[in-house]
């Protein structure tokens, strides 16, 4: 019988009822619903509607609750219940400790904040999840960078070769990206952790609940300060996608990336066999397939957080049924980034790299050019002509097939007669990189001590979430 039966003669047409019911995805707050459950039995036995012992037979049988149904959500979908909270509290009543005492843990609740209370409980806990799994994709960017840190790559802008870079500074560029993606899921959490628990429908409970107490039994900063607004509040299930949809989009332009270096066409990279397939047609294939399944993931994440805007950009306050339809796509995008980042590094892992074809490719294209400028402008040329007269070289060594260094001395003259042999140590690509030393560049020892600083983070971030 459902919660609200009383007001109505009419039994609930079928269609309705499979329409209505969301216990076939709501079953998922089912550790959160008990757990805000026994947070409001204390609520309701200081506000004197409950007896000690009354309170404690309650708990008790919570707790049961959960352990006999929390492993098992096709029975719990199967009992026929509304939604999660139904069926905790006909569980509740049915239990044999229990029975009709279990009619009176729902004095002074509405489904309205239990529901927004059981929501902000689930998405700290996942959000707490994703950020110690992102931090452990940075753990692996960070292997990969120190085991990689005199490798040299070509580094790219519109795809085409530009400067040579290490290997290591494109991992860290990604360990960034990811520091603050780690920053925003922090931010979301502290927001979410507010406790609506105590707003009723909409308007407050009519019994004396000391919400302070309320949210610190659940472990909240402290109580939603309107209860109009905590009912019907889901920006930090918006938040919460917007730092989840940017993540995504960082780890798939990490897949990108690494994508086109297993290619055949750069070949800088190879995949561990235990995260590649092969075809059912061309025996020699190798297809990065975790790798395009974390880019492929991101659509449908970024369509959660566009689904849940669209959603509630037009919802009068203040609890509607539209706000049923927050919590599939929100489930959906955190089980697909934990997905994706808990095989990101495996991927790292198992990869590997070619040291020498990176090296060959760095050479390649051109990526001096600049050197070559550079070299000019210390020989008192201005900037701009010196990029034109690099420029002209660059033709030179396109028109006979050589690099910038393998051109002759004098042909070089003939461009601009202050070159001199002294040119050739400074274009060498080793001279190039031994120049960007500068905090934050590409340079051997900028990078070192970039991948210092990002280990000295990464372990005070261990050492705050382990409370060290």
């Amino acid at each position: 019988m459902p919660l609200w039966s009383g007001r109505f003669s009419e039994a609930s047409d079928p269609l309705f009822k499979r329409f209505n019911d969301s216990l076939r995805f709501d079953h998922r707050l089912l550790k959160q619903d008990i757990q805000g459950s026994i947070a409001w039995a204390a609520a309701i036995e200081r506000a004197g509607v409950l007896e000690s012992h009354e309170r404690e037979r309650i708990v008790i049988a919570l707790a049961e609750i959960e352990k006999r149904w929390g492993g098992d959500s096709a029975r719990i979908v199967e009992s026929g219940a509304e939604d999660v909270h139904s069926f905790v509290e006909a569980e509740l009543i049915r239990h044999p400790g229990v029975g009709d005492l279990g009619k009176k843990l729902h004095t002074g609740r509405s489904r309205n904040d239990q529901v927004a209370t059981d929501l902000r409980l689930w998405v700290r806990d996942e959000l707490d999840s994703r950020l110690a799994e992102l931090r452990a994709a940075q753990a692996a960017l960070l292997a990969l960078a120190e085991r990689e840190i005199e490798t040299i790559i070509p580094g790219y802008t519109h795809l085409q070769r530009a400067q040579p870079i290490l290997l290591s500074h494109w991992a860290l560029a990604y360990f960034e990206m990811l520091d603050r993606d780690a920053s925003r899921l922090a931010d979301a959490r502290r927001r979410a952790n507010l406790c609506p628990l105590g707003s009723g429908a909409l308007a407050g409970s009519a019994y004396p609940i000391d919400r302070a107490a309320l949210a610190r039994d659940l472990g909240f900063d402290a109580p939603t300060a309107n209860s109009l607004d905590a009912v019907s509040d889901r920006d930090f299930v918006v938040e919460s996608l917007a730092a989840a949809a940017l993540c995504a989009v960082h780890l798939s332009r990490l897949a990108e990336d690494l994508i086109l270096y297993t290619s055949g066409e750069f070949a800088f990279v190879e995949l561990s066999e235990r995260v590649t397939s092969g075809s059912s047609l061309m025996p020699q294939k190798k297809n990065p397939d975790a790798l395009e399944l974390i880019r492929g993931k991101v659509g449908r994440i970024l369509g959660a957080h566009t689904a849940l805007c669209t959603t509630i950009k037009g919802l009068p306050l203040a609890y509607n049924k539209d706000l049923q339809a927050d919590k599939a796509p929100l489930f959906d995008a955190m089980d697909n980034l934990s997905r994706c980042l808990r095989v990101l590094p495996v991927v790292l892992e198992g990869m590997k790299i070619d040291r020498a074809r990176c090296l060959a490719a760095a050479k390649g294209g051109y990526s001096n050019a600049t050197d070559l400028a550079d070299y000019l402008v210390s020989k008192g040329v201005p900037f701009r002509e010196a990029h034109e007269l690099a420029g002209k070289a660059v033709r030179l060594g396109l028109s006979r097939g050589q690099a910038l260094e393998d051109l002759p001395l004098a042909d070089l003259q003939k461009i601009d007669p202050r070159i001199q042999q002294d040119v050739f140590a400074r274009i060498a690509l080793e001279a190039g990189m031994a120049k960007r030393n500068l905090m934050g560049g590409t340079g051997t020892e900028a990078v070192r001590a970039a991948l210092a600083r990002a280990k000295g983070a990464e372990a005070s971030s261990v050492g705050r979430k382990s409370g060290a």
